[in-house]
């Protein structure tokens, strides 16, 4: 009875948030699975394509998980990328920008703080860094995060990297490598130090 309460409680608490982001959904041309909850304002900006899956929660602003600080959850996507969120996924007040493709597969787990850019943003030679106008060479790689995967909080995710499946990054980790199915790195750079234990 009381786990009842406690969830009607909640449902009509993140009700005012959920019904927001529906219409900001709406209005970016995002297109969403079913039962989806977020919790606090999203931040999105797109350009581009944006799918998220069923079952899929969101934490936006610091009440909903302390451990992000006053970080809400930001979804960027430049013109013609494409954000693509699996079902079942769990993220806490993260910032991810696509520039070519993020793909985030089922049933993954992002940390509080997390930060997702397949982008340089801006060009690596500083002579077209600085022009006026700014010569845009920038460089983009997609990144893949398998299902199961778990990124702790802090990390950094960048271009071209895929975080195999069931694979986790340690929290504050600055990924600029592939991470193989099944193993724990942490680091910056990231590095492995262990391996995910897979028995049931």
């Amino acid at each position: 009875m009381k786990n009842m309460i406690k969830r009607i409680l909640r449902f009509f608490y993140y009700l005012p948030s959920n019904f927001s982001n529906r219409i900001r959904y709406k209005l970016k041309g995002v297109r969403v699975g079913k039962h989806h909850e977020t919790k606090g304002r999203l931040c999105i900006k797109n350009k581009g394509f944006i799918t998220i899956g069923d079952r899929v929660r969101i934490n936006s602003k610091g009440s909903a998980n302390p451990i992000g600080g006053g970080e809400r959850t930001y979804f960027q996507v430049l013109k013609g990328a494409e954000l693509c969120i699996g079902n079942d996924v769990g993220m806490s007040n993260c910032a991810i920008t696509a520039g070519n493709r993020v793909t985030i597969g089922n049933s993954v787990r992002i940390g509080a703080g997390v930060k997702i850019y397949d982008t340089d943003f801006h060009s690596l030679n500083p002579f077209e860094r600085t022009a006026k106008p700014e010569i845009p060479n920038v460089v983009t790689k997609p990144i893949v995060i398998e299902d199961y995967a778990f990124i702790g909080a802090g990390s950094y995710i960048l271009k071209g990297v895929t975080i195999g499946k069931y694979s986790i990054v340690g929290a504050g980790s600055v990924v600029t490598k592939d991470v193989p199915q099944g193993e724990i790195w942490a680091g910056n750079p990231a590095k492995k130090i262990g391996i995910v234990p897979l028995e049931k």
